[in-house]
C-alpha cells in the first residue's frame, strides 16, 4: 500500500522545522493541558461501529524518546497492532509468536529494512530515528501489513472501539493535531491551542475509502501464486 503523500510531507516538514534554532522543545516541568474528544469513522460514508486503530498525534514540538521498547507482534499471521506510533529514537521489537516462520521488511523511504526470516519464539528489533511513515510487511505472507508512525514527540493516543481519546501532558502552545487511519486518503488535520490546566475538546470524522490493498514483496515484485496465506 502506498502511504498518503500528505502524511509523509506533514511529518517530514515537522522534522525539518524542529531542527531550526529557536523551536520550542517540550519540557517535563511546568503545567500542561490535554486534548480529548471523539472520533467517528465511516467506510465510504457508512458509519462504522468500531473506531479502533485510529491514531491521534500532535506535531509542532519535539521530545526525546522514552526508554521503552514497543512491540509489533506477529501472531495469527498478522501484525499486532496494525498501527504503532513511536517517538523518533525508539527501538521496536518484532517477536514471532506464531507457529510458522515470518519475515519483517519495509521498502518505505523513511526506514527501509529487512529482518530476514525467523521462527516462533525469536524476536528481532530495529531503531527508528527519523519521523515519517514506515509500512511493514512479511515477505512470506502477503496478507500481513501494518504501519509504524515515527513521530517527533510522545503526545499521541490510539483510539478504542468507542472512538474516545485523550492526550495528556500537552505543553501549552499552538499545535497541529492529526487523526490517522491506514485506510483513509489523508489524515484529518486541526489547528489547536492548548492552555495549562485546561482541556481542548474535539469531535473528528474520518472517512475510510478502502480496505487492505495488494503490495509488492521485498524484491519489488508481485507475490507468487504459491505465496502462503
Amino acid at each position: 500500500m502506498v502511504r498518503p503523500l500528505v502524511l509523509v510531507v506533514a511529518l517530514l516538514t515537522c522534522a525539518c522545522a524542529l531542527s531550526l534554532a529557536g523551536i520550542w522543545r517540550a519540557r517535563a516541568a511546568g503545567p500542561t493541558g490535554q486534548v480529548a474528544g471523539t472520533v467517528k469513522v465511516t467506510l465510504k460514508g457508512v458509519p462504522k461501529a468500531n473506531a479502533a486503530g485510529v491514531v491521534l498525534y500532535l506535531v509542532g514540538f519535539s521530545e526525546p524518546a522514552s526508554a521503552a521498547k514497543p512491540q509489533m507482534v506477529m501472531e495469527a499471521k498478522g501484525f499486532v497492532p496494525m498501527v504503532l506510533p513511536v517517538t523518533a529514537g525508539q527501538t521496536v521489537d518484532f517477536p514471532n509468536r506464531d507457529t510458522v516462520f515470518h519475515n519483517v521488511f519495509s521498502a518505505s523511504a523513511t526506514k527501509p529494512f529487512d529482518l530476514g526470516q525467523y521462527p516462533q519464539g525469536e524476536s528481532k528489533s530495529r531503531l527508528f530515528n527519523a519521523p515519517g511513515v514506515v509500512d511493514v510487511y512479511c515477505n512470506i505472507h502477503p496478507q500481513m501489513a501494518a504501519t509504524i508512525l515515527v513521530l517527533p514527540n510522545r503526545k499521541w493516543a490510539v483510539v478504542g472501539k468507542d472512538g474516545q481519546f485523550t492526550i495528556e501532558g500537552v505543553p501549552p502552545g499552538k499545535w497541529t493535531l492529526y487523526g490517522y487511519s491506514r485506510f483513509a486518503d489523508k489524515p484529518v488535520k486541526r489547528e489547536i491551542e492548548v492552555h495549562a490546566d485546561a482541556t481542548v475538546r474535539l469531535d473528528l470524522a474520518i472517512d475510510e475509502v478502502r480496505t487492505e490493498t495488494p503490495h509488492m514483496n521485498k524484491f519489488g515484485q508481485p507475490y507468487g501464486k504459491g505465496a502462503y496465506k
